[in-house]
């Protein structure tokens, strides 16, 4: 079996992993007593003894914790922000290409993406990579998510019954456009700027959706819809996992939280023939988190990506 320890299980990506772990046969994990979670010595010892371990921490802790491995084979799937743009560190989104999932297979240092960073990189990788728009494209980007994606205290925020009642409707954040998953977006995606992005984060708990407008006639040449639906789907090829849905497929709205509990991704082109939407939607800690980090590991392990994750038709 394969040796796992959690670092940071307590918090809302780690105890989403180590209950993914429950029911697998093919996984040991390794427990910390919870009176040294935070004593270095005896986590640097677990961490050696696992073949696996998770960082669901801080930046700065999980940049500790990896200074911490002296076993060469221990393999590291980190899901903060320290390492998704670090040379030596395999970005854990399989689908965008074949370079991506062979580094994901060989790799003992991946870095699982943010979960805004996964709905914008579905979408601008495939049309930087396939030529539809260019590095320099003037990108704009907005994105919906539950308030899961806040963290521990902003899901204790949003769940005080004597909450704000501002907090009842949606609210838009970052607005110094220096939100922290910028940084990936653009190295992952070929971008030569960042884009702007407003991200909101609404009182519903899972769930997100990512959109990215863009105006046909600024693309290097002109596309319709169609066009644009084809070559999404000849990129992700039929993948299980991320879903390019037919034209046509929403009728009427997208609803963001609809994937919440899903480990998939389904990406719909919608507009005309002058503008048009392209939109990701996913479960923030699903795809955006530790379903991806869950999909990394099995490739890394060899087996089938979809086990222990909830894929949907």
């Amino acid at each position: 079996m394969t040796k796992v320890f959690i670092d940071g299980k307590d918090g809302t990506t780690g105890l989403k992993i180590f209950r993914r772990f429950e029911n697998r046969k093919d996984i040991e994990l390794i427990l910390i007593d919870a009176d040294k979670r935070k004593d270095i010595n005896e986590r640097k010892r677990l961490i050696n003894e696992s073949d696996v371990t998770f960082l669901c921490l801080p930046d700065a802790a999980a940049i500790e914790a990896v200074s911490l491995v002296e076993n060469p084979n221990v393999k590291i799937f980190d899901t903060s922000t320290a390492h998704r743009t670090e040379k030596g560190w395999s970005y854990g989104f399989p689908e965008l290409s074949r370079d991506f999932r062979k580094s994901v297979e060989s790799s003992n240092r991946i870095a699982v993406p943010g979960c805004y960073a996964s709905g914008f990189n579905s979408i601008v990788y495939p049309l930087i990579k396939n030529g539809l728009i260019s590095s320099d494209y003037d990108i704009v980007c907005y994105a919906l998510s539950g308030y899961t994606g806040a963290g521990k205290k902003g899901i204790a925020q949003y769940e005080d019954e004597n909450r704000d009642s501002e907090l009842d409707s949606p609210r838009l954040y970052a607005l110094t456009q220096e939100h922290k998953h910028l940084k990936e977006m653009k190295a992952v995606s070929g971008l030569s700027k960042e884009p702007v992005f407003s991200p909101i984060i609404c009182d519903y708990p899972q769930g997100m959706v990512v959109t990215v407008p863009v105006f046909t006639d600024r693309m290097t040449k002109k596309y319709s819809p169609y066009d644009i639906c084809k070559m999404f789907k000849e990129h992700y090829g039929g993948s299980d996992i991320v879903k390019v849905r037919d034209i046509g497929y929403t009728q009427g709205m997208i609803g963001t939280n609809n994937f919440a509990g899903r480990d998939d991704m389904e990406i719909e082109i919608n507009g005309n023939e002058d503008r048009v939407l392209i939109t990701s939607r996913f479960d923030n800690l699903g795809k955006g988190a530790s379903g991806a980090a869950i999909q990394c590991l099995n490739i890394a392990l060899g087996i089938d990506e979809k086990t222990g994750l909830n894929i949907g038709d």
